[in-house]
């Protein structure tokens, strides 16, 4: 479990977060998300001891990382894939994490097997692409076979066959009760993978809860409808506030009513429905709207 209570980091004047409080359960994949400059990174490595908070707590099942001995038994992270000296092989980087960490030395085949690179376990690492350096960087957070797991962009660099991969070792390791904790950029994967999010808008805490319930947050969600008498009933749903779009097949978009009370309207009409589909908005379409105010940098804008 990790724990953040009131945490505060300023840079000079700025704070990178700004007390900021949420809990990452065991037995989930937590999505991390949030416009550039959010402050994820500036989480991590707190969470990591790698800075020090200007106030607040940050724990790992109840202990800073920094008094844990032997981190990465307790903690794996990934922060950063190019974070590796080139000229070691993949067995050799790994060997001197194992030896620092009082791992056996038996782990680290077995990682490297487990993320499909035992085939160039005895390249050097400045000839790896960036999957392979991704997926070297996971096999690091996985040697010490620890309780709480740490990923920041992971899926950068990698072909579908590793997204597929990565999606399930993720879902692998919360279903083995271990804590995972994913910064990502990709919304569509996140929508996939995670079943809990935190959201950072400029430093601050914008949403801590299910996947499902952020995602309806946003305004995005619409009803189809397919009906033999769609002029009858488009006026009908718009006299009641509904926004009713009719598309090229003839089928009608309705915003602004849900699906009990189209069918109260055309029930009382009797009006025949041949379909009556809801549809929930989309992760990207909520994290778009919520984080509006939040971003940082917007495309096409002038100064």
């Amino acid at each position: 479990m990790i724990e953040v209570h009131e945490l505060t980091k300023r840079y000079g004047k700025k704070p990178a977060v700004n007390n900021l409080s949420f809990t990452v359960n065991p037995g989930h994949v937590t999505g991390f998300l949030g416009p550039n400059g959010a402050g994820k990174s500036t989480t991590l490595r707190l969470i990591l001891g790698l800075h020090t908070p200007t106030s607040g707590t940050v724990t790992v099942d109840g202990r800073s990382f920094r008094s844990l001995p032997r981190g990465l038994r307790h903690v794996g992270a990934l922060l950063d894939a190019g974070d590796m000296h080139g000229g070691r092989s993949a067995r050799a980087h790994l060997r001197a994490l194992a030896r620092s960490n009082a791992i056996p030395r038996s782990r680290v085949d077995e990682v490297l097997r487990e993320v499909g690179l035992a085939d160039a376990a005895d390249r050097r690492i400045g000839g790896f692409s960036l999957g392979m350096r991704q997926r070297l960087g996971i096999a690091a957070a996985l040697l010490g076979d620890p309780p709480v797991l740490l990923f920041d962009e992971p899926l950068n660099g990698l072909d579908p066959e590793g997204v597929y991969w990565v999606r399930g070792l993720f879902r692998r390791l919360a279903g083995e009760g271990r804590t995972v904790f994913v910064s990502s950029h990709l919304m569509s994967e996140m929508q996939h993978t995670a079943d809990q999010l935190i959201v950072l808008g400029r430093g601050e805490l914008i949403a801590a809860e299910s996947l499902a319930e952020f995602a309806a947050r946003g305004t995005g969600r619409s009803v189809s409808i397919r009906t033999p008498d769609p002029a009858s009933l488009s006026p009908l749903l718009t006299a009641e506030g509904a926004s009713v779009q009719r598309e090229a097949d003839g089928q009608l978009t309705v915003v602004g009513l849900n699906t009990d009370q189209i069918a109260e309207i055309a029930f009382q009409h009797r009006i025949l429905l041949n379909e009556l589909t809801n549809h929930t908005g989309s992760l990207e379409e909520a994290f778009m709207e919520l984080t509006a105010d939040s971003v940082e940098y917007l495309a096409g804008e002038t100064q």
